[in-house]
């Protein structure tokens, strides 16, 4: 079975492209399922259900969504199995511009919105920077020029990836997109390994902590280097 991970920044339209990129998928008798990893609420897997296409929802709630894919992977890719699917595909939730959910061995697709402004692809992190795949979004919303300063700050990050440019609405690009899914590689998930760390989660505040005075926490910590001087006062 291929497996896909899609991230991106919220809003960017990973659910909109993604399933134009079912659809061709399903065109070329493929049986692919998805997995949607979200925070609080999504109401994504009704759109999932229009496409025909067997799926799954997790809500990661108070844990770190990108730790919470990788804890339930294994569990993830039996239901795909189950489900007799030639395609896993996951979703999940872009927020603090650190995650880095891919495998491996994995279709790593980042989605990036365009009009987030030219330096966002230097702000983001590994979801940008381990992608096999960059999937530029709203690009009709900006001028060319505008479109050519994103597409070389994107490379600037990811000298490797290949850059698609795609429409949630109209579908265009998506085609492509689906391609590229077509032409990847199977998984097992014995060999599989994590292209990069995921977000650290280690510290009090992770486990509850609600009082901010700095005393009071303990674990991987890191302070703004201008406040080093006031250390001890």
């Amino acid at each position: 079975m291929r497996m896909v991970i899609v991230a991106g920044t919220p809003g960017s339209g990973k659910t909109a492209v993604l399933i134009h990129a079912l659809r061709s998928l399903k065109e070329q008798g493929f049986k692919p399922a998805v997995v949607k990893v979200d925070c609080l609420y999504t109401d994504d897997g009704t759109k999932f259900d229009r496409v025909g296409v067997p799926n799954l929802v997790g809500l990661s709630m108070d844990m770190c969504p990108d730790h919470y894919a990788i804890y339930n992977l294994e569990d993830m890719i039996k239901w795909a199995q189950d489900n007799e699917a030639d395609f896993l595909v996951i979703e999940t939730a872009g927020l603090c511009h650190r995650c880095a959910p891919f495998t491996r061995n994995s279709l790593g697709v980042c989605v990036i919105d365009a009009t987030s402004g030219p330096n966002t692809p230097l702000k983001v992190g590994p979801f940008l920077s381990t992608s096999d795949i960059a999937v530029v979004t709203k690009g009709d919303m900006i001028s060319q020029a505008e479109r050519e300063i994103f597409r070389e700050r994107v490379l600037e990050v990811n000298p490797n990836c290949k850059i698609i440019d795609a429409n949630g609405l109209s579908g265009q690009g998506c085609t492509e997109l689906a391609e590229e899914m077509m032409n990847s590689q199977e998984v097992s998930l014995e060999d599989e390994k994590l292209r990069h760390s995921a977000p650290l989660a280690v510290c009090t505040l992770c486990v509850g902590e609600t009082k901010v005075n700095k005393k009071y926490h303990r674990g991987i910590l890191r302070r703004i280097d201008g406040f080093q001087s006031y250390e001890g006062e």
